[in-house]
């Protein structure tokens, strides 16, 4: 990549997916127990700490001429979901981004430093865990889509294939069917883990099996975030992460800012809800390690422009990607004017929770009458009840 002609201004924006992990969950028939996996389910593995440890270095390289030769609490701020496994990937990436130099080594055999990462409560995360709770008009948005004929059209070729997988799983067909409950997926998700760490496959489990798995995998990304209103469903999920980017963006432009980098650890619905609100997802789940680059310019004229490329293959540079509607280097002006549409004011109200608080009010109204009308009409007595 050149930057000849363009200066780096601050700054580089990266969302990776946290590194190999065991499963998240098992399935009815499963060959392999929780207990089987060090640590248990959703836990990040030696492989996944190494992928994120390779990923640092790839940005350290990337980034060389830009970024400090050494860690400067000012420069970089990191961000992880409230989950072991992007926690550590976000230390492990650290580790690779940073390694310490020169009289930040404070043991000798060690070179490593801590640096912090920070991190929200899932409750009060609403830029990087994906679907976010407490969203109605989200939830009704999932059922919608699951009816739609859009998404009915898609699932239809599968309907066999379901119906056999049920047999092998012990889920029944209607469970499997419902890609918005994620159970199908986690089956695929489960044997692949298996598979990437040598664990004994059920006989079923061939590879055209894990290819339609695959497939129906990613068909459950794509409706959660996708297919059906999927301008809706990205002002409530994907576009308050596209909008604290550009608020990150706007506020790098200015002489104050000392910031060089962002970088958030998440998952692969992060990227998944990132890259359909900006309509640059390429249909495939993205895998471990997956990586978002946005990269800000100022030309020449003074100009300032934004660039995006994604990383899901460590033997290539990352390809670039380009907005619908811009150019690959696409003006700040034009990529913040494409992008409101999947911005929203008052996120609270177009999920619908002020409806939801009006309705619970009401309804407490209610009850409080009924309450105090049957106190009035109760007949008085002297005589009082009895302890109990």
């Amino acid at each position: 990549m050149s930057y000849v002609g363009k200066i780096i201004r601050l700054f580089p924006f990266i969302i990776f997916r946290h590194g190999d992990r065991t499963p998240v969950e098992n399935f009815p028939t499963a060959l392999h127990k929780e207990s089987d996996w060090p640590q248990g389910f959703g836990q990040l593995t030696k492989i996944g700490m190494q992928q994120q440890y390779e990923l640092g270095r790839y940005v350290r390289k990337r980034y060389s001429n830009f970024l400090s030769a050494t860690y400067n609490r000012q420069e970089i701020f990191i961000q992880s979901t409230d989950y072991d496994r992007t926690i550590m990937s976000a230390q492990a990436h650290l580790a690779g981004l940073f390694p310490p130099k020169g009289s930040q080594i404070w043991n000798p055999q060690i070179l490593w430093q801590p640096i912090p990462v920070h991190i929200l409560p899932e409750s009060q995360d609403q830029i990087l865990h994906f679907p976010t709770s407490d969203c109605p008009r989200f939830d009704e948005l999932q059922n919608e889509t699951q009816a739609s004929r859009a998404f009915q059209n898609r699932l239809q070729p599968y309907m066999g294939f379901l119906k056999t997988m049920a047999a092998h799983t012990g889920y029944n067909v209607e469970t499997l069917k419902a890609l918005h409950k994620f159970k199908t997926w986690n089956i695929y998700d489960t044997l692949l883990c298996e598979s990437i760490h040598n664990y004994t496959l059920p006989e079923w489990a061939s590879q055209e099996v894990m290819g339609k798995m695959e497939k129906l995998a990613a068909l459950s990304l794509q409706s959660l975030f996708g297919i059906y209103k999927t301008k809706e469903k990205s002002q409530l999920q994907g576009g308050l992460l596209v909008n604290a980017i550009l608020k990150d963006i706007k506020q790098a432009i200015k002489p104050s800012n000392k910031r060089k980098i962002r970088i958030y650890s998440a998952h692969d619905t992060t990227i998944g809800a990132l890259q359909m609100a900006l309509n640059i997802f390429n249909g495939k789940l993205p895998p471990y390690r997956a990586c978002q680059f946005f990269e800000l310019y100022q030309e020449n004229n003074g100009h300032y422009s934004v660039e995006m490329f994604y990383r899901n293959d460590t033997l290539a540079d990352p390809y670039p990607l380009r907005l619908p509607g811009c150019t690959s280097s696409c003006p700040l002006e034009k990529f913040a004017a494409l992008v409101s549409p999947v911005i929203v004011k008052d996120w609270s109200k177009e999920c619908g929770k002020s409806q939801v608080r009006n309705f619970v009010a009401s309804l407490m109204k209610v009850l409080v009458m009924l309450i105090l009308r049957s106190l009035v009409r109760c007949p008085r007595s002297d005589v009082l009840p009895a302890a109990r």
